[in-house]
């Protein structure tokens, strides 16, 4: 069986007059599906890594190998059909609800599943929003899910999320996490998930990869890296969390 996908010596420099390196010589191996939550500073390449992985942003280092073949040999719109990104400030096409959600049919080719569509709506509790309303008057976590929801139409191979739960309120997060758990159990979708959120991170994902010092720090399983931090840096990383969302609390 061929593993999901490969990432060989990534590297990506800062487009700026230092041109310094992002993150480079980053290495890892999907052998299997998984929901992988990674995990970071800001300014660590977090949502670079995930356009490079969806062919949305070139590499300037490395290569990228989906069920062993390199992401050179894909054409981009096969490539995107099976590696989808999801932004985290969610883009809303002109037109309708509906004109949104028939959009990956129409850009790839394919019929459009209403029953897949409409089941995915219930779930994120957007099952009384109006198709005929345009999508540029949802409201910001309105507009999140729909977003998730036109990804998903695709049924991907790999989902990529950039933060995708951070605009959301409690009911709905929570929706979309489970939502997205069950997505991974039932249909085997590998998903890799930015997220800042650590109990998200440490209850929803099964593995993490921690970036830092411009490079993957860390590639391990969820349960090992919240109780026993690898580097310094990852040990930092937890503890400042933790005391922000502390100070949060009590705030």
């Amino acid at each position: 069986m061929s593993t999901v996908m490969e990432i060989e010596a990534l590297g990506k420099k800062v487009l700026s007059p230092s041109g310094h390196w992002l993150f480079h010589d980053l290495n890892a191996i999907i052998p299997e599906p998984a929901i992988i939550g990674i995990l970071g500073k800001s300014g660590q390449g977090k949502s670079t890594l995930l356009r490079i992985l969806g062919r949305l942003l070139p590499p300037d280092s490395g290569t990228v190998r989906l069920a062993q073949k390199e992401m050179t040999q894909w054409e981009s719109g096969a490539w995107r059909m099976k590696v989808s990104y999801v932004a985290q400030q969610a883009i809303m096409l002109p037109g309708t609800v509906e004109d949104n959600l028939r959009t990956v049919s129409v850009l790839h080719q394919r019929s459009f599943d209403e029953k897949l569509a409409r089941a995915l709506c219930e779930q994120l509790h957007l099952e009384q929003v109006d198709w005929s309303k345009p999508a540029d008057q949802l409201s910001g976590g309105e507009k999140q899910r729909l977003a998730l929801i036109r990804t998903l139409l695709l049924q991907p191979d790999v989902l990529l999320l950039d933060e995708v739960t951070a605009s959301l309120d409690t009911a709905s997060k929570q929706a979309t996490e489970q939502l997205l758990v069950d997505l991974h159990e039932q249909s085997g979708t590998t998903i890799l998930w930015v997220t800042h959120d650590l109990e998200e991170a440490r209850s929803r994902c099964q593995r993490i990869w921690f970036l830092a010092e411009h490079q993957l720090q860390a590639d391990l399983p969820s349960h090992s890296f919240f109780h026993a931090p690898p580097t310094i840096q990852a040990r930092d990383f937890l503890q400042s969390a933790h005391a922000h969302t502390a100070r949060e609390v009590h705030s």
